[in-house]
Formats: C-alpha cells, sequence, structure tokens
C-alpha cells in the first residue's frame, strides 16, 4: 500500500460521499451539496489517496494565523489504524506550526482521546480551559 497524501479542494462528489457515508457521517451526505461547498471554502484540504481512491481526508477552517479549528479528519474503515489519520493530522499541523490555537470538537470515546493525546492535544476538562459548542 502505497498512500500519496495532497493539498487540494477539488474531489469529486462520489469519492467525497463514499468516504463520509463509510464513517457513517450521514449528517453530512444528507446535503452533499452543501458539504462540496463548506470543503471548497476551507482553510485547507489534505487528502490520502490509496491508487486513485480517496481513503482519507482532514479539513481546517480558520484565519491560519491565529486560530485553526479541525473540522474533520476521517479514513475509510479499511484503512484504519495504519497511520493514515496519524499522517494527515501531523502533515496539518506541521501547515499551521506557528498557529497558537489549534481546536477540535469530536465525540468522547477512549479511543479517540488517546488519538488527539498523542498527537499533543489536550481534552478541555483536563486543564484550565472550557469549552463551549451550540449545535444546530
Amino acid at each position: 500500500m502505497a498512500i500519496v497524501f495532497e493539498e487540494t479542494i477539488q474531489l469529486e462528489v462520489q469519492s467525497v460521499k463514499a468516504l463520509y457515508d463509510d464513517v457513517k457521517w450521514i449528517a453530512y451526505t444528507n446535503d452533499m451539496p452543501r458539504l462540496m461547498e463548506a470543503i471548497k471554502s476551507s482553510l485547507s484540504v489534505i487528502t490520502a489517496w490509496d491508487s486513485g481512491k480517496l481513503v482519507g481526508l482532514i479539513r481546517v477552517v480558520g484565519d491560519g494565523k491565529t486560530i485553526i479549528y479541525i473540522q474533520d479528519i476521517l479514513v475509510l474503515s479499511e484503512y484504519q489504524s495504519k497511520g493514515i489519520g496519524s499522517k494527515l493530522l501531523e502533515l496539518l499541523l506541521s501547515k499551521y506550526k506557528d498557529v497558537r490555537q489549534k481546536v477540535l470538537l469530536t465525540n468522547d470515546a477512549a479511543d479517540v482521546r488517546a488519538f488527539y493525546e498523542k498527537h499533543g492535544f489536550s481534552s478541555c476538562d483536563k486543564g484550565d480551559l472550557v469549552s463551549f459548542a451550540m449545535l444546530g
């Protein structure tokens, strides 16, 4: 397996839908035009490819100078636990190494915590920060 990583916002709808559906993020795929517009409007999108097949994606929004928000990071289920998500995150963090605030919001699960903590993130419930969200 030779995974190729590439920064791009030009993606085919079918590839994006297959990736998001595979990880069961159907709230996104219920409105593909909106998702594709969101991807195009992102500050940065880094993708992972295996022989022309989209197998992973990370995207970030923000100003790119003082704050970035990691909006999505996903890898096809059959490619998970192979270091692809870590590589996507490392590439993104390297690109924005001078940005002070790097933020993300995700599900609370032991494996998810372990993944992000391994990459230097701290949960807001373990420090001096507080996190707020308004959904809907």
